[in-house]
């Protein structure tokens, strides 16, 4: 299927723009975000399937970024550890007021 690159597509996430201007956009991100964006046609308010962005961007000669990290935020630590860090770097003082506080919440 031939696509015109002016065409006006929206991106979850990001608005109107052009069709080339939106392939763009996917295609430098990773692959698994490029994967679960969504684009539609403005004109009939279809979705494109990812393998004729995919499609359209090697016709346009557009290069997909393939060793991008994610934006997605690294996982968090877990409470014990990081309990056990503050514990390791806190003054002995402050880890007797914590405690006195953990008992007067506990008796509330």
């Amino acid at each position: 299927m031939t696509s015109d690159p002016e065409e006006s597509v929206r991106v979850q996430g990001y608005g109107e723009m052009t069709l080339r201007t939106a392939v763009e956009t996917l295609m430098r991100h990773a692959p698994r975000e490029r994967w679960e964006t969504a684009v539609f046609r403005v004109r009939d308010d279809v979705r494109l399937a990812q393998s004729e962005i995919a499609e359209l961007a090697s016709s346009w000669g557009i290069e997909p970024a393939p060793n991008v990290r994610s934006r997605r935020p690294v996982p968090k630590q877990h409470w014990p550890d990081l309990v056990r860090g503050m514990v390791r770097e806190a003054p002995l003082p402050s880890l007797m007021v914590a405690f006195l506080v953990g008992v007067l919440v506990a008796r509330r």
